[in-house]
């Protein structure tokens, strides 16, 4: 077995919707307010890891689809970068979805998808592996088809014979549903102390919102 190295590198990737999905289900918060850098330093911090960088994905929707989030996610990603946090936006993608009423009358509507947001995230824990610019990965998003890349990057230590440990963090509270981290990673569950500690401070939303 490869030791494991006295300083750990470490890089977290962040699926941003996923994230706020899952924040606003374990606490209530009913806008993205998590700050990148705190959340990923905290977690570093509890894991004895050295922080290296962190790189987030999400989806942005169209200003004449959502000129609320377009203008919302416009702003954060800004700052974000400015921070020196690695961002990666793709539009968001809208198709019609009917369902079923109580009553069995149908009812349609618009829901926006990433298309490519979560290919690239897991292209991206598999390159950067590939490349030894991790010791450690940490994943925040609970999103299951991120498993096969978990296993590339258990395959890449194995076939290089390094230490390399993939964890998954996640907001956990007794409102969340989803309780479970990624498949075959190691699980870091966010509590809300943990979380306030590492809320973006700053409002993105449009003033006149």
């Amino acid at each position: 077995m490869p030791l494991q190295p006295s300083v750990l590198r470490t890089i977290s990737f962040i699926d941003g919707q996923n994230l706020f999905y899952a924040v606003k289900e374990a606490f209530g918060y009913p806008f993205p307010n998590y700050d990148p850098l705190l959340l990923s330093k905290a977690v570093c911090t509890q894991l004895n890891c050295t922080f290296h960088d962190v790189y987030f994905y999400t989806g942005v929707p169209d200003p004449q689809d959502d000129p609320f989030w377009n203008h919302f996610w416009a702003a954060k990603l800004a700052q974000m970068g400015r921070a020196g946090v690695r961002v990666y936006s793709r539009p968001l993608r809208y198709r019609n979805q009917t369902v079923r009423l109580s009553d069995g009358s149908p009812y349609t509507f618009l829901v926006g998808q990433e298309k490519g947001v979560d290919v690239r995230l897991a292209l991206d824990i598999v390159r950067l592996a590939r490349e030894n610019l991790y010791d450690m990965c940490i994943i925040f998003s609970q999103d299951q088809d991120l498993t096969e890349a978990v296993d590339e990057v258990k395959r890449i230590a194995s076939e290089t014979d390094r230490w390399i440990k993939v964890v998954c963090a996640f907001p956990y509270s007794p409102a969340s549903k989803n309780k479970r981290g990624i498949d075959k990673t190691d699980w870091v569950k966010i509590n809300r102390a943990k979380y306030d500690q590492c809320i973006d401070r700053r409002d993105y939303r449009p003033k006149t919102a």
